[in-house]
């Protein structure tokens, strides 16, 4: 008997509301063969369980047998990070920039966010509609990993285009060696300047390790800024921006959250997992043939763990459709799992606690200025989130 054509993940439809076919896959398919946007045949894990399998399981491959680095200097500057690599080179690349990540540390952060928070929303218009993305979810994080990197918030914007076309896959594949040119040559720039001028910010820590201790090598040290940059503000911008999508879009949800403040972090939970700003893990390769979901996975072939579909399986989810302001017990794999679990991941959960707290205290007349249906999610399996939020607010 032929196989089934596979299903075609590049569909409009498919972006524009993915949880149905989602929850079809979980029951009829739950490993099975896709269509990318770029035409490859991948493998895809919608479950839970079977999800927390491959992101622990070392068959599971950030290079694969005989993948090797990208032979051209831009892919090894912009793929040579933690995320992209296995252990040895995973925990040693991990390790240097752990202790800028600890709980501690991240506390430590707390006055600074309240700040630039507060910044940002005394400059919302006092009348009138704006886009709570661009005015709000976006600078709120970038300016944060700006600051503990060291580097310039007022180059945001160019990084902000370079990095949706980068994360954006096939919908911007004929701008993306324009962007990672851009981006790397920007990287680089900035690395030169911070060997002239040290500070005391991670990024001049990192150039110390570099150039002292030769733990990194050069492309090690651009690709790690990269990955910095890029993961310290897009999972929060979307967290931000999905959850305040989620709560206006029920007025009921966001005056009850508004009414009772002590929500905010298990509310912040439940938007992790029932719209994850993060919808699929980066690519793995298997090492050897694999059997899951009642499927053998052949050896070398890419795998796609599905987050956002994992952390509405049923098995796993008490009413997973149902959002849950106050949802106990909710072990979602937003931020991953296993070795690769996100480093930033307490930073994305501080500034949203502040943000959604403080949205909440000054803006509890905060409403969607447009239907609903005129919103448009942001193209690739990588990300899920929204291009803009417009909203209305009166303080």
């Amino acid at each position: 008997m032929s196989q089934p054509a596979p299903d075609n993940l590049a569909d409009r439809r498919f972006h524009a509301d993915p949880h149905p076919s989602y929850a079809q896959w979980r029951r009829d398919g739950p490993v099975r063969e896709v269509r990318v946007a770029s035409g490859a045949i991948v493998w895809l894990v919608t479950r839970y369980d079977d999800a927390r399998k491959v992101l622990t399981d070392p068959r599971f491959s950030k290079r694969g047998p005989g993948t090797g680095h990208p032979s051209d200097a831009i892919g090894r500057a912009l793929s040579s990070h933690m995320l992209a690599v296995d252990p040895p080179d995973h925990t040693r690349l991990r390790r240097l920039v752990s202790a800028a990540f600890t709980a501690r540390r991240i506390e430590a952060l707390r006055p600074r966010i309240s700040q630039i928070t507060t910044s940002l929303l005394d400059a919302f218009p006092r009348t009138g509609s704006f886009d709570l993305i661009d005015a709000f979810a976006f600078p709120l994080p970038i300016q944060v990993i700006c600051e503990l990197l060291g580097i310039p918030a007022d180059d945001r914007d160019s990084f902000r285009a370079w990095s949706n076309i980068i994360v954006g896959g096939v919908a911007y594949q004929a701008e993306f060696p324009g962007a990672a040119q851009a981006m790397v040559a920007y990287i680089r720039g900035l690395i030169d300047a911070r060997r002239t001028d040290p500070g005391e910010d991670l990024l001049s820590g990192l150039i110390e390790v570099r150039d002292s201790a030769d733990r990194l090598s050069e492309d090690e040290l651009i690709s790690m800024v990269f990955l910095l940059l890029i993961a310290g503000h897009e999972t929060t911008v979307n967290l931000i921006g999905n959850g305040m999508y989620l709560l206006l879009s029920r007025r009921d949800r966001w005056e009850t959250l508004c009414a009772d403040p002590s929500l905010v972090p298990t509310a912040i939970e439940e938007f992790l997992r029932y719209e994850s700003p993060v919808e699929t893990a980066t690519f793995r390769l298997t090492t050897e043939p694999v059997e899951l979901g009642g499927r053998t996975i052949p050896a070398n072939a890419p795998v796609l763990v599905g987050l956002l579909s994992a952390n509405r399986d049923e098995d796993r989810f008490a009413d997973p459709d149902t959002l849950q302001l106050d949802r106990p017990q909710n072990p979602h794999l937003a931020f991953g799992h296993g070795i690769h679990y996100c480093l930033g991941a307490p930073l994305a959960r501080l500034e949203a606690q502040i943000a959604f707290a403080a949205l909440a205290s000054r803006y509890p007349s905060l409403r969607l200025a447009v239907p609903e249906s005129e919103l448009t999610w942001r193209p690739g399996l990588l990300l899920r989130g929204l291009f803009t939020l417009p909203v209305t607010a009166a303080p």
